[in-house]
């Protein structure tokens, strides 16, 4: 066995000693160092070597232990299939049928129908049949992402009689620190930890020690709405339940992780304007595929901003002067505005803001964009005054900026509430998309009042 390495060289050795010996396939070695690392770092090394040494993995290692290593590996959803066309048709089925049920449902989901179809047609009925079921439900859903591999006791069993389900049924299970209660309905009534039944007395009813007060999930409840309950409540798992609050499956901790990383990396897509966060292997077109959408949204709504500045031709042919400092104001309108929207979009995507928080948020970023406004505005009077010698000039810009900000910074905030209120994923809301915003609503206020007050300013 292998000894622990604390180094980045010795851990690098490591590799390269598992290479070496996949080469020579020597597979009774290989086993004995590979088979007692961490999932994970199987899971990194078997992603890191090429086809070929992989070839050879899968000559090395049951569809059983590969099962392991698929559940820890993180790939991008394009690449399950091209992993998977590597092995033989029937080896990723047997493969595929170790695996837990929401886990092999998260690879199958990426195939086609046919290929899906195929993998399926050589499991065994039982598991083809579950996992046909949870890929029937709507993704990001709870039921596309719970398992049915849980330990389920009936709430007129005896703590010996549960013991013994336990035992049965723990080899098996994603978890066992929670235990599920049903009624000979199989409605979930009750639950209660791994703790408790232990110490519990072996005569004892489970319904006597069990808590009734279960908070569950429906089938059909948003992922990302149940990772706030399971961080709310600091759950390892949390039952999910139909219409008719029959327990259907269970949600863990790790699956809720993967939903967690998943939802951030989509909002910070979008509040970057991207459709989809890059593969950083991915090549320029793939990328560039991704980014143009939004770029030419942006660069619509970019001309049409340009647009204003001639209806103010005639204004800043009169004082060229003005046009120096509109980027000034753009810039500094939209830097207030994506603060704001970055707080009202973190405050939905917590749940911290819902009710009357909603109100009180955008009271308060209008107030915060008063006194920002008005401190930003002075400051800009007096540098003005101090470089340009125009009184005029900089009580103009200073106006504008003071105006700008608390516009930009009460559209941030009010947007991503207007979006969330009608149902659309407020990260919509981006920072491109409210910069933009704000470049128009800043130059109209700029030349504006320019227009208004050419005379003083001449």
């Amino acid at each position: 066995m292998i000894e622990e390495k604390s180094t980045n060289m010795e851990a690098q050795y490591d590799r390269e000693l598992l290479r070496i010996l996949l080469v020579e396939e020597n597979i009774e070695v290989f086993r004995e160092h590979f088979l007692v690392l961490h999932p994970y770092d199987q899971a990194q090394f078997y992603e890191e070597v090429g086809p070929d040494i992989r070839q050879i993995i899968y000559r090395f290692l049951s569809p059983q232990e590969m099962a392991t290593i698929f559940e820890a590996i993180e790939l991008d959803d394009d690449e399950y299939e091209s992993f998977l066309n590597e092995m033989d048709t029937a080896y990723g089925a047997a493969m595929l049928s170790f695996m837990y049920a929401d886990d092999a449902v998260d690879v199958l989901n990426e195939l086609d129908n046919e290929q899906r179809e195929s993998y399926l047609e050589m499991m065994d009925s039982e598991t083809a049949e579950e996992i046909n079921e949870l890929l029937g439900y709507e993704e990001y859903t709870a039921g596309a992402i719970m398992t049915t591999e849980y330990v389920s006791i009936l709430e007129t069993s005896t703590v010996r009689s549960a013991m013994a389900v336990l035992r049965k049924e723990a080899p098996t299970a994603e978890t066992i620190y929670y235990i599920f209660v049903v009624n000979n309905a199989h409605q979930l009534t009750g639950v209660m930890s791994l703790r408790d039944l232990i110490i519990a007395n072996e005569d004892t009813l489970i319904r006597n020690i069990m808590s009734d007060r279960v908070v569950s999930v429906k089938v059909t409840d948003d992922q990302e709405g149940i990772a706030l309950i399971m961080k709310d409540y600091n759950f390892l798992a949390i039952p999910v339940i139909n219409d008719k609050r029959e327990l259907q499956g269970i949600i863990t901790v790790d699956d809720i992780i993967d939903v967690i990383d998943e939802e951030a990396e989509d909002d910070y897509s979008k509040l970057a304007g991207i459709s989809d966060m890059d593969d950083i292997d991915a090549g320029p077109i793939k990328a560039a595929r991704k980014r143009l959408p939004w770029l030419i949204i942006l660069l619509f709504l970019g001309m049409f901003t340009s647009s204003l500045m001639g209806i103010f031709e005639a204004t800043l042919d009169k004082v060229a002067l003005l046009a120096t400092f509109i980027p000034l104001i753009s810039g500094t309108s939209g830097n207030s505005g994506t603060q704001a929207l970055a707080v009202a979009v973190r405050g939905i995507a917590t749940g911290d803001i819902g009710g009357k928080s909603k109100f009180k948020l955008v009271l308060r970023e209008l107030g915060t964009g008063v006194i920002m406004g008005i401190v930003s505005g002075a400051l800009v009077v007096g540098v003005i005054f101090i470089w340009k010698q125009s009184l005029m000039i900089g009580l103009l810009v200073g106006a504008a900026i003071c105006c700008s900000i608390i516009v930009a910074t009460l559209a941030g905030s009010f947007i991503p509430l207007l979006m969330h209120k009608m149902g659309v994923d407020p990260a919509v809301a981006s920072g491109p998309f409210i910069t933009t915003l704000n470049d128009v609503t800043s130059i109209l206020i700029y030349l504006g009042l320019a227009s208004t007050f050419i005379s003083q300013i001449m």
